[in-house]
């Protein structure tokens, strides 16, 4: 088996790969928190959590906390497993260099 073809193409952009390795654990995060984590913009991040949603490894429950929008989001059981898919093919690639 080759560990290149076994990489995700949605998961090669860092910014995916670190918003998924964030969620991966299960745990939810909100956008104002992962925004300060990639140190990216809210247009930029958007564009990327689009990307993973549209993929189905993403879920999003927006809501409202008063008057302000608030979204958070989380691994989809479909992005655990691509997620832990990417990092084996990575560890592979790894070890095959050695």
């Amino acid at each position: 088996m080759q560990p290149l073809a076994d990489l995700d193409s949605i998961l090669e952009n860092r910014i995916r790969l670190a918003v998924m390795a964030v969620l991966a654990s299960g745990e939810r995060a909100e956008f104002t928190s992962l925004r300060k984590l990639m140190g990216t913009t809210d247009g930029n991040l958007a564009t990327h959590i689009a990307v993973l949603e549209r993929a189905g490894y993403v879920q999003v429950k927006k809501s409202f906390l008063g008057k302000k929008p608030h979204t958070t989001y989380t691994a989809s059981e479909k992005g655990r497993r691509a997620f832990a898919r990417h990092v084996d093919a990575l560890e592979r690639v790894l070890r095959a260099g050695r």
